[in-house]
């Protein structure tokens, strides 16, 4: 048997994170990297995504950098068979892309909806299924996407002063209550194929820039602070790893203890 802490290594295992070059998604990305996977850096910036692979290179990590547009189906079958070309089968997908389209409710447009729909709900399905294809043809894999506690509470308004309801997206909480739920389900469905399915709530997590209006915020946490990105590396490396082996259907909140109170 494995020691606790060889057990938490990834050497030897591909792991795909999509929206990589974002906030959280690098973090994601060097989180697994640094456990030993070769990291797959995926979103529509290649210029970014080869930033965060050299980033990793540097300290004697494996990355690549590949396109990827969640909007584009042959985007998507594109990115799956340029992984398996230069990498091999993916062993891990990291779901953490997400469209960006704030606007009030009241006056969120049907056309934003779809295009959001389109990245968020379609581009997920359809690249969960294209690496979960994969994985059940291998006997084995992990996916895992990054959720958000706003898919458990309502948001706020008043710890928000800068930004009010006008600075939220109405599809973040549908999608975000909704990708907990389809992992559940996916979990359930393949947990006999020895396909592993989790899900990470971060909360409120710092920016760069910095938010100016986060004082509000930060006092209603019980630890009162905001996340950092690397505060993500544990979560996604335990649930990537055979540390959480007898893990699945589970949505691991990392918040502060903001959904504690």
């Amino acid at each position: 048997m494995p020691s606790v802490l060889e057990s938490f290594k990834l050497s030897g295992r591909i792991a795909v994170v999509t929206g990589g070059s974002g906030n959280i998604g690098r973090s994601l990305c060097e989180g697994l990297a640094e456990a030993g996977a070769t990291v797959v850096v995926a979103s529509r910036n290649l210029e970014k995504c080869e930033a965060v692979a050299v980033g990793i290179r540097a300290t004697s990590g494996r990355a690549i950098a590949l396109p990827l547009d969640l909007a584009d189906d042959c985007s998507i079958r594109k990115l799956r068979d340029a992984v398996v070309a230069q990498a091999g089968p993916a062993d891990i997908l990291v779901n953490n892309a997400i469209s960006m389209f704030p606007g009030h409710v009241e006056r969120y447009t049907p056309e934003d909806w779809e295009k959001s729909m389109r990245v968020d709900a379609t581009g997920f399905f359809r690249i969960t299924q294209v690496f979960l294809n994969d994985m059940l043809a291998a006997g084995r894999g992990n996916i895992i996407t990054v959720a958000s506690m706003l898919g458990m509470v309502a948001a706020e308004e008043r710890l928000y002063p800068a930004r009010g309801l006008d600075g939220f997206r109405p599809n973040y909480f549908f999608i975000k209550a909704g990708v907990v739920g389809y992992s559940r389900f996916l979990a359930t469905a393949y947990a006999t194929r020895n396909i592993r399915v989790n899900c990470i709530s971060p909360g409120g997590v710092e920016a760069n820039p910095p938010r100016t209006d986060a004082g509000a915020f930060i006092e209603r946490v019980p630890m009162k602070r905001l996340a950092s990105p690397n505060d993500m590396k544990g979560a996604v490396v335990y649930l990537a790893s055979d540390a959480s082996a007898y893990v699945t259907g589970q949505n691991l909140v990392v918040d502060g203890g903001y959904t504690a109170w």
